[in-house]
């Protein structure tokens, strides 16, 4: 029987790529949309409504096409809606009110990178969930690796100052920590769940705690048009495609083959981040950055060779 696309060595490259393309393209998408949206830095209700907005949507598309496929979208039991919707205030809701409070005091250049570190965060949080992922020299020099980028993407222009603030980085930073303990649990529920259902459900429930947060602290959408309108259908329609196409592929191929191309998403945060956004691209820190992130994620997820006879 021929395999299906997502099962190829060429169907994987291009499903992933595709995935790390969408979840790049988030940084300047949400960046243009506070601009479109005329959404202050300080106004973080409305940044709240606006991501509401976007995750609601989201987890509805995804449970319209799970319930398309015939999936069991209402066949969850009071206890794992529960455990649902808990995973929706941690991996949605809290993790980005840091996330987009985050992206409105930094550049979505350094945001990008700065949130690759999700990575070691996972990699360190599994050492104590995991019995059979420890941390290995090769995975702890990944991580070193790693966090030497993001604090030479801080590294300013005049006598290497170090340019961080607690809202913008920080903020960046905890999203990242918030997202990889959130995905552990996540990777626990989906023992008993199709993931796809669980996804749409935790995102959608995530999207209206967060629209209830930005509603009750006076946020408001008032220069919502065409163009932003378009904007919020296509980051709903990214975060719903990507999940899926993500938990597609992870079914069906090793876990360890499909994480290792987790570090094309920085990469492609920062090139449509410079293209898109007018950021500067060629500050010597940022590339130096991003080729020790790239290298780090790397050294983190690269297969360990087998051991010889």
């Amino acid at each position: 029987m021929k395999p299906s696309l997502y099962q190829t060595r060429s169907g994987v490259f291009a499903l992933a790529t595709l995935c790390c393309i969408l979840w790049g393209s988030a940084y300047p998408a949400v960046k243009n949309g506070y601009a479109l949206l005329h959404i202050a830095p300080s106004d973080i209700a409305s940044q709240m409504l606006f991501a509401g907005w976007r995750f609601a949507l989201a987890g509805a598309i995804l449970l319209i096409v799970a319930a398309a496929m015939k999936k069991p979208i209402f066949a969850l039991n009071g206890r794992q809606m529960r455990q649902v919707a808990l995973l929706g205030l941690t991996q949605t809701a809290i993790q980005y009110v840091f996330f987009y409070v985050g992206l409105a005091h930094a550049s979505g250049v350094k945001s990008s990178i700065m949130n690759a570190t999700g990575v070691f965060f996972s990699v360190v949080l599994a050492h104590f969930v995991y019995a059979n992922d420890r941390i290995t020299a090769r995975k702890a020099m990944g991580c070193l690796i790693g966090f030497l980028g993001v604090v030479v993407v801080n590294l300013g222009g005049g006598a290497l100052g170090f340019d961080f603030s607690l809202l913008g980085e920080g903020f960046v930073i905890i999203a990242a920590f918030v997202l990889a303990a959130a995905s552990i649990y996540g990777k626990h529920l989906s023992a008993a769940m199709d993931p796809m259902v669980m996804t749409g459900w935790q995102l959608f429930i995530g999207g209206l705690i967060l629209t209830g947060i930005g509603m009750a602290g006076g946020g408001h959408l008032e220069a919502l048009g065409v163009h932003s309108g378009a904007l919020l259908l296509y980051m709903a329609l990214l975060s719903s495609v990507a999940f899926a196409v993500w938990s597609l592929l992870l079914k069906h191929n090793p876990v360890g083959l499909i994480a290792a191309f987790n570090f094309l998403i920085p990469v492609f945060g920062v090139a449509l981040s410079a293209i898109f956004l007018g950021e500067s691209l060629l500050r010597w820190s940022y590339l130096a950055a991003l080729v020790l992130v790239c290298a780090g994620i790397w050294l983190v997820t690269r297969p360990s060779a087998p051991a010889k006879a």
